[in-house]
Parts: structure tokens; sequence; C-alpha cells
């Protein structure tokens, strides 16, 4: 097996074992570039990778290296230029629908961003800037997917999640490659906001032909933070016939909001029902691991390597969401420049130390809890939920209360069932899985769970 094929081999094996964000981040633009007598030379792109590598993942990189080669017995890393030709692929396997036909060389090559006309995309949301982890894998593989097929395929796409997760990043990629494959295509990004106001403005100037114009006439729309649109009846009507004209019309149609469509209650049940026509996923707060390489990326993309106790550092402190990440790395980077100093862990516990015990405290939850809202969600009663009924409207939420009890609270099975009416554990068992299936493909549940989730984490 030469180099890049035994190299191609191990990523092969690496990938189902580490997460996302640590695959896409630590071994793109890595190779094997020499294996002579047992011993094998890695080329790495920066010092930063090399670190992590031979911190993080060493062992794992020799144990595979020598399951495919047994004469492999020591592994050593090297920073240098790598010739594109020996780089094996590390795109990873996203779970898409259908398998796309791959992009032509010329498209895949690095072109500047250029528009028919102005679209209010900024050309640094890119899909390659986005780090991908668990907590946001199905929102980039159907933002890939819509990308590549715009108005053919999940039409609309609909993304939800708290704020500062990366809606507006993964939308605008979307936008900024759509333009990328074919610069005549007419794309428009908007706020909720920026829309109402623009409604207004054709209203008061007496141009609503312009402003038809303007938004009917697009190949893409994307449309941001949905929910600002709460109240504003006539401007919800005039949307409603602009996502008609473009829906009839298979032009994509991309929303974003902090809620998934069945809790925009201030909303019309008809714009409501619209969104839930194509693909609805949620963005959720990323994990220790997808913060740390998040840490890792924003910090390259300035120039900078951090040592891995202050990236662990910042990635457990700044919890939340990307934003609070950021905000805690250019603070850390900022007081480093002002003083003249390295970034280290006592520097960032100083500065940041106080943020944490700032930050509103919620309780913690209880059984008793995710059954109310459970029950609440699904005008049913708690008695319903912890009763004998088979009802297929009660199993059902029955089922979403165990799950939540399990990926929620973390409780073991005996316990879920102890909660749930003193069932047997193996039932408590059964309904987390088939919850845990079904949630898959089933969009409607996948967005009743999601909506219940929602509430559970501003209980306090």
């Amino acid at each position: 097996m030469d180099p890049k094929g035994l190299w191609q081999a191990v990523l092969g094996e690496l990938e189902v074992t580490i997460s996302r964000a640590n695959f896409a981040t630590w071994f793109r633009n890595t190779a094997i570039i020499s294996n002579e007598d047992g011993h094998v030379v890695i080329g790495v792109p920066n010092i930063m990778v090399k670190n992590w590598l031979e911190k993080k993942f060493h062992s794992d990189i020799k144990a595979t290296l020598s399951k495919m080669n047994s004469a492999v017995h020591t592994v050593e890393y090297k920073v240098g230029n790598i010739p594109a030709a020996h780089i094996a692929s590390t795109a990873p396997s996203m779970p898409a629908k259908r398998a796309e036909a791959p992009a032509s060389k010329s498209s895949q090559a690095s072109l500047p961003i250029q528009s028919a006309a102005p679209n209010n995309l900024n050309p640094r949301y890119t899909f390659e800037s986005f780090v991908v982890g668990s907590s946001n894998e199905l929102a980039y593989a159907a933002c890939q997917a819509v990308a590549k097929s715009p108005g053919t395929k999940y039409n609309p796409l609909y993304l939800y999640g708290g704020v500062g997760l990366g809606k507006t990043h993964l939308m605008q990629a979307v936008g900024n490659e759509i333009i990328r494959r074919d610069p005549s295509k007419r794309i428009e990004y908007v706020t909720s906001e920026s829309f109402t106001n623009a409604f207004i403005g054709a209203i008061q100037k007496k141009k609503n032909s312009a402003f038809v114009d303007k938004f009917r006439n697009v190949d893409v729309l994307i449309i941001d933070d949905m929910q600002f649109l709460a109240g504003k009846e006539a401007t919800q009507d005039e949307f409603f016939h602009t996502f008609n004209a473009l829906h009839q019309s298979n032009k994509q149609i991309i929303i974003s909001s902090d809620k998934p469509p069945q809790l925009l209650v201030q909303l019309e049940e008809r714009l409501r029902s619209r969104f839930s026509w194509g693909m609805t996923t949620d963005i959720q707060t990323p994990d220790l691991e997808t913060r740390s390489a998040i840490l890792q990326a924003k910090a390259a993309a300035q120039g900078k390597i951090l040592p891995l106790d202050v990236i662990d550092y910042l990635a457990r402190h700044a919890q939340q969401n990307i934003r609070e990440l950021e905000g805690a790395l250019t603070q850390l980077l900022a007081a480093c420049e002002v003083r003249n100093l390295e970034p280290n862990v006592a520097l960032a516990t100083q500065l940041l130390a106080g943020q944490a015990a700032a930050r509103p405290k919620f309780k913690p939850l209880t059984p008793k809890v995710v059954i109310e809202r459970v029950a609440a969600y699904f005008d049913l009663q708690m008695a319903d939920i912890i009763g004998a009924k088979r009802d297929k409207e009660i199993v059902v939420p029955r089922q979403i209360v165990m799950y939540l009890m399990r990926h929620e609270m973390n409780l073991s099975f005996p316990k879920i069932a102890q909660a749930v009416g003193g069932r047997d554990h193996t039932t408590a068992m059964h309904s987390v899985s088939k919850i845990e299936k079904a949630i898959e493909d089933d969009d409607s549940l996948r967005g009743d769970v999601s909506a219940i989730r929602e509430q559970l984490s501003t209980v306090g």
C-alpha cells in the first residue's frame, strides 16, 4: 500500500472513533511523507496541529497505522509544505439523503465570491470556516445539500437554535457557496427586521412594485430571525405571499429562528405550517470537543497558537454559545497583547473567572418537571403520562418523557421507570431506544422533542 493509500485507510478508521469537529480540524491537510524501516513521518501544516496530534491522538494514530501495516513501530510528525497530490481526503461523510455528483475541479477552486447584484452576504461565512460537531452536523449537512441543489432539496430549509450558535454563519455559507458555483444567481440575505423596514418604506414611498421585484424575483431568499415578525400582521401577510411566489417557482427559501415553527405562536398558522414543508433542523449548544476545535480555529485565524490547558479552560468556561467563546478568546488575546504576555491559564482565570459567577443560575431538572412540561405540550394530564393507558396519543408522549429523562437528566433506566409510574426498567430502555431511532427520520417528532427541550432549558 502506498503512503497516500495507507494514510487514507488510517483516516477512515479514525473518522468513526473521533468527533467530527476534531477530525475535520486536526487531520485536514496531513499526509504520510515517508515510511521507511517501520518509521512513519506524518507531515502537518503547522506547529499547532503537530502539538495536538502528539498530545491527543498519537496513541490512536500509531495503533491504527500498526493495524494497517504491522511493520510500523514509530511515528513522527513534521511541519512543512505538503504537496497536494500526497494529501488524502479528510472530508467527513455527512449524513445526506442521496448521493450528490462531485463538483468539477474548476468549481472546487478557491474563487472570489462575486454576485450579479448586492446580496448582503458576508464573504467570511463559508463552509470551510465552519467547525462541525455533533451539535450542528445535521444542519451542516442539510445546508450543503441545499447549496448543491437550491430549490429542489429541502425547500424551505428552516434552522433554529439559541443565540450565537452559528445559524447566520451556516445560512450565509449556503448563499456564498451557491454564488461560487454560479455567480449569476440572485441571492438576497435579510433579517426579518430589515424585511419589515423595507416593506414599510415601500408603502410610504409607494414603491410596492420595487419591493416585490426585489424579494420575489430572486433565486434564493435567506431571512434571519423570523421570530421578530411576531405581531407584525401586515408584514407577515406580505411574507406569506412572497413565500408562496418563490416556493411555486422552485426558488430556495432559507429561514432561521430561535424556536421551531410550532413554538412561534405569535406568527400566523398558515406561515408556521409552510415553514414545516421542507427540512426543519436545530443547532444545539456545542459540546466540549467542538468548543475546543472552534477555539483553535479562531485562534489560528489570528495567527495564534494556544496551549492545550488554555484551550481546555476557555472551552469549559464559555459553554453557552460560540459568541461567548469568541468573546473569551478575544479578551484573553487582547490582554496578552497589551501586557506582552503569552496566553496562560492564570491570566485567563484572572480575566474570566468572575463572569461565571454572574451567569443566571437555573434550578436542576426533576422528573416531575419533565413530566409536567411534556404533558402540557401534548395537552395531557400528568396522570395520563404515569398511568396505565396505552392509547397512542399517550404512549408517544410517555416515551418522550423517558427519552428526555435519559438524555437531559442522565437518569438510569430503573430510576426512569420508577419515575414514570413504577414500570419495569426494560420498558424505559425500549422507549428511549424507540424515540432515538424515530427522531432520525420523523421531522415532526424531532421538532416536538426539540421544542420541549427548549422549554426545559428555561426552567428556573
